[in-house]
């Protein structure tokens, strides 16, 4: 959850790959698949953010440049403090565009900087649904199932979240302590 930050630079195996944006969704899903497997598997986490900054400038491309500007203007409504604009404008992203899971990854995060919780973890399940190992989705939804006393769940998550990105800021801690908070101390 969170708008994703794209601004780190490929590394060299994926820079010939990645020099030119998918021109299908096919192509996208297998991209995304190649840059999800590496980061899954990344030696370091300077290495393991390049791959995560090349999966965010991905997750961005909605193949539609009237999806792509209903965002940026939902993205412009939220910095000017206008959440009502903002709101149908991220409805109208993922009425036209239902298969794509940024649009309502963004939709969730609107919805929890709201404190509307509920329906940010709709927008996260249709986000995993559409894109299991967007791993923005799934610290989304450990903070919300962890901030509202699901600690199994979160545990959950955040393990599924150490699958997919294992240098994902923060999530080793947060692991061990929902661990010790669910599973309880050894003897």
């Amino acid at each position: 959850m969170g708008p994703p930050e794209a601004k780190s630079e490929a590394p060299p195996k994926l820079k010939s790959t990645l020099s030119n944006s998918p021109q299908s969704a096919d192509e996208k899903a297998k991209l995304l698949g190649d840059l999800y497997a590496q980061l899954a598997t990344a030696d370091d986490e300077a290495t393991a953010k390049k791959y995560a900054g090349q999966i965010e400038r991905l997750w961005l491309l909605s193949g539609s440049d009237t999806i792509n500007l209903l965002m940026e203007r939902a993205n412009q409504a939220i910095r000017k403090n206008q959440p009502e604009l903002a709101e149908k404008l991220l409805d109208r992203v993922v009425a036209l565009a239902p298969d794509y899971a940024e649009g309502f990854n963004q939709r969730a995060y609107f919805h929890f900087t709201r404190n509307n919780f509920d329906a940010a973890v709709g927008d996260l399940r249709r986000t995993l649904a559409l894109d299991r190992n967007h791993y923005k989705a799934l610290e989304g939804l450990a903070q919300i199932w962890r901030e509202t006393g699901n600690k199994k769940g979160a545990l959950g998550v955040v393990k599924q979240l150490l699958d997919v990105n294992p240098f994902a800021a923060g999530a080793k801690a947060t692991y061990d302590e929902l661990k010790r908070e669910v599973e309880g101390q050894g003897i």
